[in-house]
């Protein structure tokens, strides 16, 4: 393996920021992870937070960088217009825009969009993660990707045919914090082990459930049957995962397998309630599955630097 730096790969999200050092065979040579998130910079400061975190890598002045996620947002570095559906992942590369105010070739990624009436939906940074997967041999699969805005994706043949966004995490949050029933949840975390979780996924799996008028018996049976925060955060979690599983009902055929792209606790939830709903997962790691969709670009856009490799 070389130990010679062939790129730059960057995953720059909302809220975070992942920088990693490569070599030609896809070695980890260094990397870096800072709070400096999309969210916490203005477009004149990206350039700067990239080459400080480089410098601390020892990345040489001419070492190109290929850039993931909400960087090419409109409110980013510069935005990096979408790919639609069907959106061939291994094309992403073509509409990569150069990125400005910085004396490096930096290259930022497309997001995804879907533009059907009544279905129209966007991704920034999942499609890279997407990537990886395909990189890995996973090109016909139903992805389901946790996090507070969740992704939906069906991949056929490499190309991204559909994909839903189910904003489950943020209305947990919501819900949890803001709405009465704050009253009963408290600093109560949702468990997948817990009884209330399991009872409360199979409620939402039943045709007839209806989300809204099942929300306040979380409040009510706090209040008459003494129910602790931990069941009521578990409750509340379950009623809206099952809630979200059950609307994907018609993408789970027989036999279907679920690949779940991520880790923690959301992860180990969404994994639970599909398995209440009889449906097969496989987990993968999102972090590595980003870094092998970068390295994928940054083959194809710096061929250059790999050429020792190269078929």
């Amino acid at each position: 393996m070389s130990t010679q730096a062939a790129a730059a790969l960057v995953d720059w999200g909302t809220s975070n920021l992942r920088v990693w050092l490569v070599d030609a065979a896809a070695g980890v040579l260094g990397e870096r992870q800072s709070p400096e998130g999309m969210g916490t910079l203005t477009p004149d400061r990206f350039a700067g937070v990239l080459e400080t975190h480089l410098a601390a890598l020892g990345g040489a002045p001419d070492l190109p960088v290929v850039v993931a996620g909400m960087a090419g947002a409109r409110a980013g570095w510069i935005e990096a217009p979408y790919a639609e559906t069907p959106a061939g992942l291994t094309d992403l590369h073509i509409q990569a825009v150069s990125a400005p105010g910085i004396d490096r070739d930096v290259r930022i990624l497309p997001g995804v969009c879907q533009r059907g009436a009544g279905a129209e939906d966007v991704m920034r940074g999942e499609e890279t993660q997407l990537l990886g997967a395909v990189a890995s041999g996973l090109c016909d699969a139903l992805f389901c990707l946790p996090g507070t805005h969740s992704k939906w994706v069906s991949l056929q043949e490499g190309r991204i045919s559909r994909f839903t966004t189910a904003m489950t995490g943020e209305l947990f949050q919501l819900i949890s914090r803001q709405s009465i029933l704050h009253l009963s949840i408290g600093e109560g975390r949702a468990s997948a082990g817990h009884p209330a979780f399991g009872q409360a996924v199979e409620e939402a799996l039943d045709p007839d459930f209806s989300l809204t008028t099942r929300l306040f018996s979380i409040r009510a049976r706090g209040l008459l049957a003494g129910a602790d925060e931990a069941s009521a955060a578990s409750r509340l979690s379950g009623l809206l995962l099952g809630a979200e599983i059950a609307a994907m009902r018609p993408r789970l055929g027989e036999g279907q397998c679920v690949q779940l792209i991520g880790s923690g606790a959301l992860t180990e939830l969404y994994a639970a309630a599909l398995t209440l709903a009889g449906v097969e997962t496989v987990s993968l790691d999102g972090g590595e599955l980003v870094r092998k969709g970068l390295f994928s670009a940054a083959r194809v856009l710096f061929p250059h630097r790999f050429a020792e490799i190269l078929p």
